[in-house]
């Protein structure tokens, strides 16, 4: 994974600094590994090199949870998976979204149901919500998640109430707001994700050297 960490920021920073670097190491794939990118367009995906492109140069588009939810029950799609509001989304709805809804162009889904985040992410102002966002691109769906995360104490206390988490556990984080902090957000990068969405591999397996599958533990 890779986890940046943003002081004095709150979500729309978040959702920039992720959309800045996905757009800068998407770029820098495309200026300086032409050859690869020549053999994964050849062997891999055909219009890989465009795909990577349109990350580069068009405008990604932003979306509320309920806004998605809304836009897949709308659909005519039949989904494996139920779509209803509080129910987290899963792969085949995000790849709908990004592939289908929106042409191929990455998604950054935001304001999900606290019920369905962790404790740490900001509660939004209408007790519902938290400040967390996802963005979703072509073929992989969710690339990045993140959020900002929540800095009052007396809101963090009560959220590992309501999650019927042992507060004593947790003294060290508690302690991290109780002795001074500031607004601040972050996200992670599935890297396995990355490389598979930078070359085009069907399965996330081959993304990794050594992968752990079904049986291979011998010990």
């Amino acid at each position: 994974m890779i986890e940046p960490e943003l002081a004095f920021a709150d979500l729309n920073d978040d959702m920039a600094c992720a959309t800045a670097y996905l757009q800068y190491v998407v770029k820098y794939i495309l200026e300086n590994c032409k050859e690869d990118m020549d053999f994964f367009n050849t062997w891999v995906e055909k219009g890989i090199i465009d795909r990577l492109n349109d990350v580069v140069e068009k405008n990604f588009v932003h979306l509320s949870y309920s806004d998605a939810v809304e836009l897949l029950l709308g659909s005519n799609k039949k989904f494996e998976f139920p779509v209803k509001w509080g129910l987290d989304l899963q792969s085949e709805h995000e790849r709908y979204i990004t592939e289908v809804a929106f042409g191929g162009r990455p998604v950054i889904i935001r304001d999900y149901p606290k019920e369905i985040k962790a404790f740490y992410m900001r509660q939004n102002d209408d007790g519902k919500t938290v400040a967390a966002m996802d963005l979703l691109v072509p073929r992989v769906g969710e690339l990045i998640g993140g959020s900002q995360r929540e800095e009052r104490l007396d809101h963090l206390e009560a959220r590992l109430d309501e999650q019927n988490l042992n507060k004593d556990s947790y003294w060290w984080y508690l302690d991290l707001r109780r002795y001074g902090s500031v607004p601040h957000a972050g996200f992670g990068l599935g890297f396995e994700r990355l490389v598979q969405f930078a070359t085009g591999i069907d399965n996330i397996r081959d993304a990794i050297p050594f992968p752990r599958v079904p049986g291979s533990a011998e010990f």
